[in-house]
């Protein structure tokens, strides 16, 4: 483990300024940066968390911003916000660009050295980096299997990981079948990842506030899908002292 180094970091995107979370490890030298994705009510301190874990592990991770600050409570305004943004891929393209342009900027990043990660809406976020021909390691997805404008996937140029639970009915079979269909046809190095019994967002620990029907945690397998994406990680972006 090493001593992390954190701090708020506002940068503008989507017409709105938004506020990432980026972490540092120890030391002065160049290291392999993550992006990190957050679902889709919001950056919270869950991926906030996530981001200072993988700066224990040696990376240097921004947890980015898709809502300018703001966590929605309300499932409504939360889908009101989401819906037309993941019906957009340049939207999404343009949210993404501009987190990776600051993890880039860092002085501690080795910019030829990325991944990016991320959860349903984030998720989401960083497959269109991928489709839009971004130089990634790795990405990494949980409950976030949409596709993109057809053709694109070929511009993916690394291994994609998904993870999706077996009853999330967000993220049902059939979405399954159509992202697997796509990165398949366009030649990626893929993998998906069904954990039987889980629900939509069963990497997330419960939280205080009204929810969509059909989300719902699974502790065993949220532990379960963040060690896949470490071993993605240290697959395709181990960290080297």
């Amino acid at each position: 483990m090493t001593t992390v180094t954190t701090r708020t970091v506002e940068y503008p995107a989507d017409g709105l300024t938004m506020i990432g979370h980026l972490a540092l490890p120890a030391g002065v030298d160049r290291r392999p940066a993550v992006l990190v994705g957050p679902d889709g009510p919001g950056l919270n301190d869950f991926q906030r968390r996530r981001a200072d874990t993988l700066a224990e592990l040696g990376y240097v991770a921004l947890a980015f911003d898709i809502h300018g600050g703001r966590w929605f409570t309300d499932p409504e305004e939360m889908l009101a916000r989401c819906t037309p943004l993941l019906a957009d891929p340049d939207r999404m393209r343009g949210i993404g660009h501009a987190a990776l342009d600051v993890l880039r900027a860092e002085p501690r990043t080795d910019p030829d050295k990325i991944a990016a990660v991320g959860y349903g809406t984030g998720g989401a976020i960083v497959l269109e980096l991928g489709r839009d021909g971004v130089n990634l390691r790795a990405i990494g997805t949980v409950n976030a299997l949409t596709t993109g404008r057809p053709g694109e996937a070929a511009r993916i140029r690394c291994p994609v990981w998904a993870g999706v639970g077996s009853q999330d009915p967000i993220m049902p079979p059939a979405q399954r079948d159509a992202f697997t269909a796509e990165m398949q046809a366009a030649g990626v190095d893929w993998r998906l990842t069904v954990y039987g019994g889980a629900l939509h967002a069963f990497h997330h620990p419960p939280v205080d506030q009204t929810v969509l029907p059909g989300i719902g945690y699974h502790p065993q397998h949220a532990q379960r899908a963040w060690r896949d994406v470490v071993d993605l990680l240290a697959e395709c972006l181990p960290v080297t002292e």
